[in-house]
């Protein structure tokens, strides 16, 4: 029986549900959710938990992007595929992006709005974050990464012309859009649990323990009207804000649809909380909003269906690994092994009789292919019987050694293309990054300029204080030394702290004590002091004195 193991991974909390297929019939068999600090080691205890060393593994994609192209639906599928990757390509180029950095899948359904029309759902995710995932996954076997908002409605069993949205309330929030039990549409909202989780960390330092307040958070409900405990209400204001940007901005998007929207589905981490289901269903009273299920849980088992729900995000990841949902949003490339012809594929089993039989049927489907016939009716001597199994040999090495070269130098080809396109890259980056050093340079210097011109404008307009008050105090201090008998006919300010007084009196003495006086109590400084010799006129004399301020 076919398992897989899927791994819906955030940045602080993995979850986990390993699903094994009987025939038609899903069972999950072990789940869980798991906080880590080191995601390698974090994974490797889940395999090891889940004994899960040798099946698959299937997880989500994280940063990916969705865009929408419409084509005519009389394209063939060479023409529409070649028509889908111009207008991303085309995209790109408008929106500056690097096309050879991303890696793409695409998904196509009918537009509901022209029946002459189909819609391609475009997904994109930088290359660079898938190696970063496979990195971390490093010696286990991953088959299958999907975008979780395209996995989540493996989940649903919705009727054949239900239309409905998914809300998947993980770290950030996705809404789906169901038309017809078909995907078509994705929406991603930056609002998320990863939010609500983070405002409780701050409180409590610890996610564990966030996610465990939320986990026994009760909402009340206008029609409920149920009361909380006072310790429960204190963290209402980090969860409550947060639900309700997400739920306007789904009321957005219904009103915006131009098909009826039946039911809401509520998935993901946001389900811990209780009467979430409630909540939505006040801002929708025209139509069924319910928590997802996964349809092939029974009821009346054992395990509480909640404890299924809070791992939904894992069970649509392990479903979309065994083959159900969008098969071409797969982003894992296959392996050699997955790309093997399957009569090369030697599988484990009884070393006697089975090898033998696998080997018979291996050799014959090699002869079959090559159109070889032999009449083994005869009875064959050593020889030719020798000569039968070394040409079996050769042919069967010859055959092996071409397909596996093959595709080694197929994947070879793929490697250095992928270096190349992610050295473009780094070329790209490293470009960029000298551009912005080169602005930051530009931006210092215009910085130092600034600082400059403010240092100065801060030293003129002190020494403008300086003098503005230095002109006052002057002349407060002349007043308080001139001597009686000397009268100023004229005080000028002819430059920046040069001053020009006119002074008259009747006697030589007075003038030469006045001039004596502004240099010892220093009024003005002594080394500039200078006067006129003095023109008597009038029975008065006359002098010029000229100094500048200290």
């Amino acid at each position: 029986m076919p398992s897989c193991l899927g791994l819906y991974i955030e940045n602080n909390l993995i979850k986990y549900a390993k699903v094994t297929k009987d025939k038609d019939l899903l069972k999950v068999d072990s789940f869980g959710v798991k906080f880590y600090d080191k995601i390698g080691e974090a994974i490797n205890q889940i395999i090891s938990e889940t004994f899960s060393y040798k099946i698959p593994i299937s997880i989500n994609l994280s940063e990916e992007t969705y865009q929408y192209f419409y084509f005519f639906n009389l394209l063939n599928k060479s023409d529409l595929k070649k028509a889908i990757e111009t207008e991303f390509d085309s995209f790109c180029y408008d929106k500056g992006y690097n096309r050879n950095a991303l890696e793409t899948r695409y998904a196509l359904v009918p537009d509901m709005q022209n029946d002459e029309k189909i819609k391609a759902i475009y997904i994109s995710v930088n290359k660079v974050e898938i190696n970063r995932k496979l990195q971390e996954f490093e010696g286990n076997s991953i088959s299958c990464m999907a975008p979780i908002a395209m996995a989540i409605p493996n989940l649903a069993n919705l009727k054949e012309k239900e239309n409905a949205l998914i809300v998947n309330l993980e770290e950030k929030t996705s809404v789906t859009t169901l038309i017809e039990d078909k995907i078509y549409q994705v929406d991603k909202l930056d609002e998320g649990m990863e939010t609500i989780l983070d405002k409780i960390n701050e409180k409590e330092n610890s996610y564990a323990k966030a996610y465990e307040i939320c986990k026994n958070t009760t909402i009340y409900t206008m029609e409920g009207k149920e009361l909380l405990q006072e310790e429960e209400n204190l963290y209402l204001e980090d969860i409550m804000p947060t639900l309700y940007q997400i739920v306007q901005k789904i009321q957005e998007f219904v009103q915006n649809s131009l098909q009826r929207i039946d039911k809401i589905y509520i998935t993901g981490t946001g389900c811990i909380i209780s009467n979430i289901d409630l909540y939505f269903q006040e801002y929708f009273p025209n139509m069924k909003c319910e928590i997802l299920k996964p349809y092939f849980v029974p009821e009346n088992i054992k395990i509480n269906m909640k404890d299924y729900i809070e791992v939904n995000s894992a069970i649509a990841l392990a479903m979309q690994g065994l083959g159900y949902g969008v098969k071409t949003i797969n982003f894992k490339k296959p392996t050699l092994a997955n790309q093997m012809p399957s009569w090369l594929k030697l599988e484990s089993g009884n070393k006697n009789k089975s090898n033998k039989n696998n080997t018979k049927k291996q050799t014959k489907n090699i002869f079959s292919s090559l159109n070889l016939s032999f009449d083994l009716r005869g009875k064959w001597d050593n020889i030719e019987k020798w000569m039968l199994r070394f040409t079996s040999g050769i042919l069967s090495f010859l055959i092996i050694y071409t397909v596996i070269t093959t595709v080694l130098k197929t994947q070879t080809e793929q490697k250095i293309e992928e270096v190349e396109l992610l050295k473009a890259d780094t070329r790209e980056q490293i470009q960029l990054a000298e551009k912005d050093v080169q602005a930051l340079k530009n931006k210092a210097t215009n910085y130092d300029t600034m600082t400059e011109n403010l240092k100065n404008y801060s030293n003129q307009a002190q020494e403008n204080l300086r003098i503005k008050n230095a002109i006052p105090l002057l002349l407060t201090r002349i007043m308080n030394i001139i001597p009686k008998g000397v009268t100023l006919t004229s005080i000028e300010n002819t430059s920046t702290s040069h001053i020009v007084i006119q002074a008259q009196a009747q006697e030589y003495d007075l003038l030469g004590f006045f001039k004596g006086k502004l240099i010892i109590d220093g009024i003005l400084s002594p080394s500039t002091v200078v006067s006129t010799s003095g023109v008597k006129q009038n029975g008065l004399v006359k002098v010029v004195i000229e100094g500048d301020l200290p």
